[in-house]
């Protein structure tokens, strides 16, 4: 990282589910989550992720949750808010929310659907980075946006002060090893994908931002901590170990499979925001088995 950019964050950071009850958030089982995966060793939170089912929370959730989630994290972990949509008015409007909330920083998705130019991704992005004061993670995931944010894009927001690092979740290491040779300087690169943390952090990655701490913050949080030691073939070893369940928590779309899995350990309802529903019964054997249920 440059001189004149800080890192925002090391190791893992756990992208939250949010659970609901009757169609409302359930905070009580929320507060429950966030203590489950701070007394695990987490220190970062990023709420309102995709794995917390972002784009159908209310402005007014939005907030709520991201006021939850600083107050009950406190001073033992920081919190980074979810804040991109395929409207960049919108995207701004989150932003200045999650400032005003006490977050610590911002990860933003590519505008999906949308499919916008080089230019228009570059423009959403600056006006984003040029509304509020906090740090801000670029978030490139190609399978669920449709658009693909190159390294010309990267090179182009890498110059602004408050762009500081990107999540690469397009699952292609090679991908994510040019980011960090031609603008590591400017930009930490975290891995977007649980089943290549390991291999993207060797490669001078900072972190992964994982679906699977959910579950596991601890075992998550050491093979990420072992990297930045060095001790690449200890951390290798474990994610070959956590390939089991990390399979499973994506063989039906994120979140579903790892917010059934933490219904059935109690944390916890089965409860979705349509269009997302609950896993089939075939995955909710595969997890079951694996949960030793």
């Amino acid at each position: 990282m440059s001189k004149n950019k800080e890192t925002l964050f090391e190791g893992a950071a756990t992208a939250i589910i949010t659970p609901f009850y009757k169609g409302k958030i359930d905070y009580k089982a929320l507060g429950g989550l966030i203590d489950f995966q701070i007394d695990g060793g987490i220190e970062t939170i990023v709420a309102a992720g995709t794995t917390g089912e972002a784009p159908s929370l209310s402005y007014t959730e939005l907030e709520e949750l991201f006021l939850f989630t600083v107050k009950r994290a406190g001073k033992r972990a920081r919190v980074i808010a979810g804040c991109g949509c395929n409207n960049t008015e919108r995207s701004v409007e989150v932003s200045k929310i999650a400032q005003d909330c006490g977050c610590a920083g911002i990860l933003a998705v590519t505008p999906y659907y949308n499919r916008p130019t080089n230019a228009g991704l570059v423009t959403h992005y600056l006006s984003i980075a040029e509304s509020v004061a906090l740090p801000i993670i670029l978030y490139n995931v190609p399978s669920r946006t449709g658009t693909n944010m190159g390294i010309d894009v990267l090179a182009a927001l890498a110059k602004h002060p408050r762009i500081v690092g990107v999540k690469e979740a397009s699952g292609n290491v090679s991908v994510a090893g040019d980011i960090i040779c031609q603008l590591g300087e400017e930009l930490d690169v975290y891995s977007g994908n649980d089943d290549i943390a390991v291999p993207i952090m060797a490669l001078g990655g900072k972190g992964c931002i994982s679906v699977l701490s959910n579950l596991m913050p601890f075992e998550t949080g050491r093979m990420c901590r072992l990297c930045l030691e060095g001790r690449i073939s200890e951390a290798g070893r474990l994610q070959i170990e956590l390939l089991p369940i990390i399979r499973a928590l994506f063989c039906e779309t994120n979140p579903i499979p790892v917010k059934y899995a933490m219904h059935r350990l109690g944390f916890c309802t089965d409860e979705y925001r349509l269009p997302l529903c609950p896993p089939s019964d075939e995955v909710k054997k595969r997890i079951d088995v694996l949960l030793e249920l």
